[in-house]
């Protein structure tokens, strides 16, 4: 039996940067198999640089990425990337591509398999989270932003994955779609198993959906657990973040 409190992505002592400017810094950071961890800081302060990070498209200057017993490096690449799905916020859909074309481009390179049987499951997928079989013929400029999300979360589920990374999820919906959004990456996670790394700044969102929340500040991890602990924490920019006139009126 796995422990239900057993690593599904650790990372440790990782600096990454850019030239001469480190922005993640000898950072360590554990996800939990099963649960939902959401990540918080400032608006370029690093939150997407860590996601890219363990997504294996920014290299690490130093430390250590382990996805689910591999450590990140180019031995690993194709083993993690079958076993990970990524949400990027704007969706990253190939634009000259349909949204079946779309899911079908990660089944190509890790399944094969015939023409129908990647139809068979891309449509399935897209049923899975709220489309249909008609919007499989679309492409993604005929698409609203909610089914864009969609689509593009049906395509990071293309291959089964046992981890879920979502990059603000829920930006750019309004307050009702973003709610309908939340609950299927609830109801995934129930369903499918996965474990889930949500950036976001969407309060809702950390309130509702995350079993645990950490907060990102100068390139380290300043504080983490619960949603309730993590808002007593007595740090400047937390106390900012949760205290002030939106943080206390979404999460009253």
């Amino acid at each position: 039996m796995t422990p239900l409190d057993e690593s599904a992505i650790r990372i440790e002592t990782l600096t990454v940067g850019f030239g001469a400017k480190i922005v993640i810094d000898d950072l360590s950071l554990d996800v939990r198999r099963n649960e939902i961890l959401g990540l918080i800081g400032a608006s370029g302060g690093g939150k997407s640089v860590l996601l890219r990070a363990v997504l294996g498209l920014l290299p690490a200057r130093a430390g250590r990425i382990e996805i689910l017993g591999h450590v990140r490096g180019p031995g690993s690449a194709r083993e993690i990337g079958r076993r990970c799905g990524a949400l990027f916020q704007q969706g990253a859909l190939f634009s000259s591509l349909t949204v079946l074309e779309n899911l079908e481009f990660p089944m190509r390179e890790y399944l094969g398999g015939s023409d129908a049987f990647r139809r068979e499951v891309a449509i399935a997928k897209l049923e899975m989270v709220g489309l249909s079989a008609e919007d499989a013929r679309k492409f993604p400029a005929e698409l609203s932003g909610g089914m864009v999300k969609r689509a593009a979360l049906a395509r990071a589920l293309a291959l089964d994955p046992e981890v879920l990374l979502l990059d603000e999820p829920t930006s750019g919906l309004d307050p009702i779609a973003a709610g309908d959004f939340d609950d299927l990456i609830r109801t995934l996670r129930r369903t499918l198993g996965l474990t889930v790394f949500m950036v976001t700044h969407d309060l809702d969102s950390l309130n509702s959906l995350c079993d645990r929340v950490a907060a990102l500040y100068g390139g380290k991890i300043v504080a983490i657990g619960p949603l309730a602990e993590v808002r007593g924490v007595d740090h400047p920019w937390i106390r900012a973040y949760f205290r002030g006139a939106r943080g206390r009126a979404a999460l009253a």
